[in-house]
C-alpha cells in the first residue's frame, strides 16, 4: 500500500463494500480513500432513473453513508457533470488515483470512456472493474465470433467460465477518512435530500414495508432466500407464494454481486430436488447475463427491437386502453393484480410480469416500450438490459423472443398459476367473495353469484377492455403480416 496517495473510489450502482473491486483496489495501492457518489441523472441518456428507482438510491445512499462511517469514513455526495465534479475533488484532495466499477448501459458506456480519457490525459492513473456480472460482455463469443442472440448456446459457453471466477472478497475493516488524514476535499458535500431523490407526495408507503434498501438488507435477502432455495423449481411460478429471491432491486444497485449469490448458493451435497432448484436459479442469473451481453453488442435494443421487421408491425395508440393497464383497471383479474402489486410494492412477480406484457403487446397490440417504460418508472428492479430484453421476449420482437403466435390468455395462467386464487384475492380485494371458478373471469359469472358477491361489473370492477378470443386473432394477423 502506498503511504502518501489518495484515491477516489466513485461509486455508481455498485453501492456496497464487500466484494467491490474498485474500493479493493483503491484500499490496496492507496493509504487515503475518498469514497464519492456524483448524481448525474442527465449522463443517462434517455433512460435516467425512474420514481422507485429514485426512492431506492436514496436509501441505499443512506444505508451505504453509515456503513463507510462504522469504518472511519464518509460518503461524498456531490450533484452535476461528472468530470467537472471529478476534476475539483482530484485537485482539492490531491488524489491520484481514480477508480471505479463499470456500468454496461449504451449512455453509461459512452460517459465513462470519455471521463476515462480526459483523465488519464490530465495524467491521473485510472483504474476500471468489474462488480456486475459473471463474466464481461464482450468474452463470449460463438463459433464465428459473433455475439450471441439465443440464450441457451450462450449459457453453455458461460458456465463452463464459472470455475474460475475468484471468490467473493469481505470488506476492508477499516477506511482511513482522507479529512482526518489532512487532505479535506474542499468541496462542500452534498446533502443526500438536497438530491430530491424521494417523492414529495408520500405514495412510497408500500415501497417502504415491503423492502430494506442497502448492503445489509441485501444480505439478510440472500440468506432468506438461501434458505428456502431448495423450493424454488417448484414454486417460482407461483405468485401467491413466496418462491422467488426477491435479490433483483439489490443485484441491480449492487448491493450485492453475482459472485455472492453463486457463493451462497454452492451446488453439492444437497437433495436431487435441492440442486435442481439451484441449477434452475443459476440459470435465471445467466438471463440477466444474456440480457447484458446483449444490450453490450446492441445498444439499438432498448428502444429498437432486435428483429426489424417488428419496425414495421402497425401498433395501436389508444392513451385509453394504456391508463386501463397502468393502473390495473383491465377487467382481466391477474393482470390487475400485478399492476396493482407493481403499483403499491415496486415489484412485481416475473410470471405475472409476462402476463401483463402480453396483454399489453398482443391483445392490446400497445407498442412495448411504453409498458417498458412504466415497468421503468414504477420497478424498484428497473434494470435497462433486463427490462428491455424482457419486453422483447413477450412481445416477440427480441432475441431468443417467445414465438410471435405465443398469447398468454389470463383466465388459464391464473388458473394454473394462483391455484387457491390468493394471490387475486390480495390485490383485487373487490373480487374477493367471488367462488374460485369464477374469480379469474368475474364477466362469466351468473348473475346471482355476482350478486351475493357483491360486484357490480362495470362499477365496483371493471368490464374486460378487450375480447380475448377476437384480439388474439388480430394480434396473430398483424405479426404475421410482417413475418411475410
Amino acid at each position: 500500500m502506498s503511504s502518501h496517495r489518495t484515491a477516489l473510489v466513485w461509486f455508481r450502482r455498485d453501492l456496497r463494500l464487500a466484494d467491490n473491486p474498485a474500493l479493493l483496489f483503491a484500499h490496496a495501492n492507496a493509504s487515503r480513500i475518498l469514497p464519492i457518489f456524483i448524481y448525474s441523472p442527465e449522463e443517462e441518456g434517455s433512460w435516467p432513473p425512474g420514481a422507485a428507482s429514485r426512492w431506492w438510491l436514496h436509501h441505499s445512499l443512506l444505508s451505504l453513508s453509515s456503513s463507510l462511517e462504522q469504518r472511519g469514513s464518509r460518503l461524498v455526495l456531490q450533484r452535476g457533470d461528472t468530470l467537472a465534479t471529478l476534476r475539483a475533488l482530484i485537485k482539492t484532495s490531491g488524489a491520484t488515483l481514480v477508480t471505479w466499477n463499470r456500468l454496461y448501459e449504451p449512455a453509461s458506456i459512452a460517459r465513462d470512456k470519455r471521463i476515462k480519457a480526459a483523465l488519464a490525459e490530465d495524467g491521473f492513473e485510472v483504474a476500471s472493474h468489474n462488480a456486475a456480472l459473471l463474466i464481461e460482455p464482450w468474452t463470449l463469443h460463438n463459433a464465428q465470433g459473433q455475439p450471441y442472440r439465443v440464450f441457451t448456446p450462450f449459457w453453455r459457453l458461460a458456465e463452463t467460465r464459472l470455475s474460475a471466477i475468484p471468490a467473493p472478497a469481505p470488506a476492508p475493516k477499516r477506511l482511513d477518512n482522507p479529512d482526518t488524514a489532512g487532505q479535506g476535499t474542499g468541496m462542500r458535500t452534498v446533502c443526500l435530500n438536497e438530491l430530491e431523490l424521494l417523492p414529495r407526495i408520500a405514495w412510497d408507503t408500500g415501497l417502504a414495508a415491503n423492502w430494506t434498501p442497502g448492503e445489509a438488507g441485501a444480505l439478510r435477502q440472500l440468506q432468506q432466500f438461501s434458505n428456502a432455495a431448495s423450493d424454488y423449481e417448484l414454486l417460482r411460478n407461483r405468485p401467491d407464494r413466496p418462491g422467488t429471491s426477491r435479490l433483483s432491486p439489490y443485484l441491480h444497485f449492487g448491493e450485492l454481486g453475482p459472485r455472492q449469490i453463486l457463493a451462497q448458493l454452492q451446488i453439492g451435497g444437497a437433495t436431487a430436488a435441492a440442486e435442481n432448484s439451484l441449477a434452475t436459479f443459476r440459470r435465471e442469473l445467466g438471463w440477466r447475463e444474456f440480457a447484458h451481453h446483449l444490450l453490450f453488442h446492441f445498444p439499438q435494443t432498448a428502444e429498437q427491437p432486435m428483429d426489424p421487421r417488428f419496425n414495421e408491425l402497425r401498433w395501436r395508440d389508444d392513451t385509453g386502453l394504456l391508463r386501463a393497464w397502468q393502473l390495473g383497471q383491465t377487467g382481466y383479474p391477474i393482470v390487475d393484480a400485478g399492476m396493482r402489486e407493481l403499483w403499491h410494492t415496486g415489484w412485481m412477480h416475473n410470471r405475472v410480469r409476462m402476463i401483463v406484457a402480453s396483454l399489453l403487446t398482443k391483445n392490446l397490440q400497445t407498442h412495448w416500450l411504453k409498458g417498458a417504460r412504466w415497468f421503468w418508472d414504477t420497478l424498484v428492479d428497473a434494470d435497462l438490459a433486463n427490462n428491455s430484453l424482457g419486453w422483447q421476449w413477450t412481445a416477440g420482437c427480441g432475441a431468443d423472443a417467445a414465438p410471435y403466435y405465443r398469447i398468454f390468455n389470463p383466465v388459464l395462467q391464473a388458473e394454473k398459476f394462483d391455484p387457491q386464487r390468493t394471490y387475486i384475492r390480495r390485490w383485487v380485494p373487490q373480487l374477493a367473495a367471488l367462488p374460485d371458478k369464477w374469480i379469474v373471469q368475474p364477466w362469466a359469472a351468473p348473475a346471482e353469484v355476482l350478486a351475493a358477491a357483491k360486484v357490480e361489473l362495470g362499477k365496483t370492477y371493471p368490464l374486460p377492455i378487450v375480447d380475448l378470443k377476437h384480439s388474439r386473432a388480430a394480434a396473430l394477423a398483424a405479426y404475421t403480416a410482417t413475418r411475410e
